[in-house]
């Protein structure tokens, strides 16, 4: 019961420290102004070029800024410990580490989905794209599942962010790398061919994919693989990053380093 207390309180608590140094504000340019206008401005390199439609560039920025609050928020979530001076108590305490440490995916999880989903629905209001009604739900599911998958992502960086001084520079270069990889806004197959291969085992390429092909009519059933893949990929990258805080822990605790880079 302690496990459960901790996964789900334990979270949410965390989550709401981050804002003891980072004003709620700063959540407006960032996750709402910030993706419309990346949706807006391919869209609009897409019209002049006759490359691809509108729908194809809302699709896939809605998508890949939900990796944003995945990278960062995730980070910042143990990371900030150090930062707090927080993270040698935290340690010490003998609260069981796997709840400790996933359970404040959660609340990172959840605005991930509500990034892309606003993205989504106000980009496509903006560009007046059509999506089935049908497919509204089946589309709810895959975000919710490539926010799982980035969060995933997410936590090797938080990893990383206990070996280096500053996981800023570690998300935004994750975020560009998706944004350049996944097929955000060129097909796959007009990739680099170790471009597009390397892509297949990183979050948002099957997620993006799947999305794509149920805004255009496709049934849940369709594109099962691509969710399947997606959710897969995320639990290999929580499961890493989830070994490799722990290894660090044991590194920070042998050479007395826990507050230090």
């Amino acid at each position: 019961m302690s496990g459960v207390r901790i996964f789900f309180v334990g979270g949410l608590t965390s989550y709401r420290a981050l804002f003891s140094w980072l004003s709620p504000w700063i959540l407006v340019p960032t996750f709402c102004i910030g993706p419309l206008f990346q949706i807006l401005l391919f869209a609009y390199i897409g019209r002049t070029t006759h490359l691809e439609s509108d729908k194809f560039y809302v699709v896939g920025n809605a998508l890949q800024y939900a990796s944003l609050p995945c990278l960062f928020a995730m980070a910042q979530t143990i990371d900030g410990e150090r930062f707090q001076k927080t993270l040698p108590v935290l340690l010490a305490t003998p609260a069981p580490r796997l709840p400790l440490y996933l359970g404040r995916s959660l609340p990172v999880i959840a605005n991930g989905i509500l990034v892309s989903a606003f993205a989504f629905t106000t980009g496509g209001i903006l560009l007046g794209i059509h999506v089935p009604v049908g497919a509204v739900g089946s589309l709810a599911l895959v975000i919710a599942v490539t926010a799982f998958a980035c969060t995933g992502l997410g936590l090797l960086n938080a990893a990383i962010g206990l070996r280096f001084r500053d996981t800023a520079v570690s998300s935004n270069l994750f975020f560009g790398f998706l944004l350049v990889f996944c097929g955000v806004n060129v097909p796959l197959h007009d990739l680099p061919g170790w471009m597009s291969t390397l892509a297949q085992g990183v979050p948002l390429t099957h997620g993006i994919e799947a999305a794509r092909k149920l805004a255009d009519g496709s049934s849940l059933g369709a594109v099962r693989r691509l969710v399947a893949a997606e959710a897969f990929i995320g639990a290999v990258y929580a499961t890493v990053g989830y070994c490799c805080i722990r290894l660090m822990e044991g590194v920070s605790r042998r050479r007395a380093a826990l507050e230090v880079s």
